[in-house]
This record gives structure tokens, sequence and C-alpha cells, in this order.
């Protein structure tokens, strides 16, 4: 049976720095690791770095992807396969959303922190199909 919520979000800023100048994939995000926020909600937002749980999902398409971002000294990508398009909430489970394959993302939109231009530095050579742009 399918549960139905109604939640209100306020407008976040877009990622893209090119609107209509991307291509992304349909993904299932995984839950398992997303740690709910202040209000219960678990959220994953847009820009996080994402890859397959176990096997890469450009490979198989049925697998669920999850943040590949691993911080500490140096920061780790592996894994990683694209970035997602929009915000996903997760809270009751996983949930369909949209991995971005090629485009050009503005490195301030991502939600990282401090460490966005070293996860842009370190993901962009991995994913040559996407640019980071300040």
């Amino acid at each position: 049976m399918s549960k139905f919520t109604v939640s209100e979000y306020a407008s976040t800023k877009e990622i893209l720095k090119f609107p209509d100048h991307y291509v992304a994939l349909a993904v299932m995000v995984d839950d398992t690791n997303v740690v709910a926020g202040a209000d219960g909600r678990k959220i994953v937002p847009k820009g996080t770095i994402v890859g397959g749980v176990t096997d890469p999902i450009l490979l198989n398409d049925q697998e669920q992807v999850e943040d590949k971002v691993v911080p500490g000294s140096p920061i780790s990508v592996d894994g990683a396969e694209g970035v997602l398009l929009n915000d996903i909430d997760v809270t009751h489970g996983a949930k369909e959303g949209a991995m971005l394959i090629h485009g050009f993302i503005s490195i301030d939109k991502l939600p990282y922190g401090d460490d966005n231009e070293e996860v842009a530095t370190l993901v962009g050579d991995l994913l040559p199909a996407i640019k980071f742009i300040k």
C-alpha cells in the first residue's frame, strides 16, 4: 500500500550552470546511510556525488546509488559515476531520482561546504563529461 505525504519545500538554488544542456539517467537513491535532519526527514541533497552501492550503475541499471564522497584527509570519491540532479527525500525508503552524467555544474552549489572545490577537482578527473565551474 502506498503512503502519501504532503510536504512543502522552499525554492533551492539550481546546481546546473546551463540548465538547458545536460544528460541525466533515472536512478534509485539508497536510504541506508542517510542521516535524518533535525526535522526527522532524510534528504539526499542535489549536487551529491553518487555511484552504485555495490556495482557501477552504468553497468547495472537496477543498482541503487549512494553518496560516494568520503570526508577525510585525503577526501575519497571512489566509485563516483554522476551527480544527483535534485533533492531526494528517502525518509520512507529508497526513492527515484536523476543522476547527471553530462553537464556543467556550479562548484559553489555542491553540498560539501568547505570541501566543494576539492571534491569538484577529484570528481572532475573521474567524470570527464561533467564540468565544474565557479
